[in-house]
């Protein structure tokens, strides 16, 4: 059983509470690249870094695969957010 870090738990709680202003601010039904921008600027405001629609290779059985995953949002080189 893998147990969070602190720094993991913390940007968690940061993050649920950035997505949660966003929605609740803007509500549903908006394209996927206006939450993406305005929870990025949220993260900015809590100085947390991040990146945006980056390719991440895949490791398997030994092996980096390059035709890996695009990912949302990279927080601190931790934690992926699919929006």
């Amino acid at each position: 059983m893998y147990t969070l870090t602190e720094n993991e738990l913390y940007l968690s709680k940061q993050i649920v509470d950035a997505l949660y202003k966003v929605h609740s601010t803007l509500g549903p039904g908006l394209l996927e690249k206006v939450y993406e921008v305005c929870f990025c600027h949220e993260l900015t405001k809590k100085r947390i870094s991040f990146r945006r629609q980056i390719f991440l290779p895949v490791y398997y059985d030994g092996i980096y695969f390059e035709e890996g995953i695009r990912c949302d949002v990279y927080v601190e080189e931790t934690i992926l957010c699919e929006l």
